[in-house]
């Protein structure tokens, strides 16, 4: 993917991993606009210099207009990238914890969809364009204090499968962006081992900028959760994750 002369919008774009792939794109010589629900956050990155969109993945008609208004700015947009998400804590003991299933169910998984659908038929009839959804390590390596964190991202990475194959012949690529654990403010709470964010997007680029792009970007760091079945350590790996149940509130003591 040639990274300096593209378009591209990056939903979710507001913190951690999506602003600093939007700064690293503009780096690179490419036009960026970002979207995302953050008055404050949108401010700061239009004085940066970006293109910036009030959207709510989480509600249709928020992400139809700002769909509008990006392609009524941008027409000549033809990557989009989906970061938005949320990682929550659930104890699957709690019937409580079905809220905190819906939202991270709502946000990462169909959210992303409702993004997808939203810009589909404009990259189409460009006939050249790039998906970019984003799942994570933790969709093929769970980390039991997240179940529904692992099972959206792993839907995701399903749903990105079928998408690049009805894509197929339209001139529209999807890569699917696997991050690990990366030091961003949440992460940092939850893994103090977590990749620096500078070194993840630093790779990430690197990742993007082959020819071909590879269908999934994985850096150095993920490949163990990647491969963990195929490699016979699955289940060592979700027994020493599942220490972490500590962290929720019922079963400290």
């Amino acid at each position: 993917m040639d990274l300096s002369n593209r378009t591209v919008l990056v939903v979710g774009g507001t913190s951690g991993i999506g602003r600093e792939l939007a700064r690293r794109f503009a780096a690179a010589g490419s036009t960026v606009a970002v979207g995302g629900r953050s008055p404050q956050a949108l401010a700061a990155l239009a004085e940066e210099g970006f293109g910036t969109f009030a959207v709510d993945v989480t509600d249709d008609a928020s992400v139809t207009s700002a769909r509008d208004a990006v392609l009524a700015r941008y027409p000549e947009l033809d990557t989009v990238v989906t970061m938005s998400g949320v990682m929550l804590l659930e104890d699957l003991r709690d019937p409580a914890h079905f809220e905190a299933a819906l939202t991270t169910i709502d946000t990462n998984l169909v959210g992303t969809v409702r993004v997808v659908d939203a810009f589909t038929p404009h990259l189409v009839r460009r006939g050249a364009g790039t998906f970019v959804t984003v799942t994570s390590g933790i969709a093929f390596l769970p980390f039991p204090p997240m179940p529904s964190y692992a099972a959206s991202k792993a839907a995701v990475h399903a749903y990105s499968e079928a998408l690049r194959v009805q894509l197929d012949g339209t001139g529209v690529g999807v890569v699917e962006l696997v991050p690990p654990a990366v030091a961003t403010a949440g992460q940092e709470k939850v893994n103090p081992h977590a990749l620096p964010l500078d070194d993840f997007t630093t790779e990430v680029m690197h990742l993007l900028s082959q020819d071909p792009t590879p269908d999934e970007i994985l850096v150095e760091r993920v490949l163990v959760h990647r491969w963990a079945e195929r490699d016979g350590t699955y289940d060592d790996l979700v027994a020493q994750r599942s220490q972490a149940l500590a962290m929720l509130p019922g079963r400290q003591g």
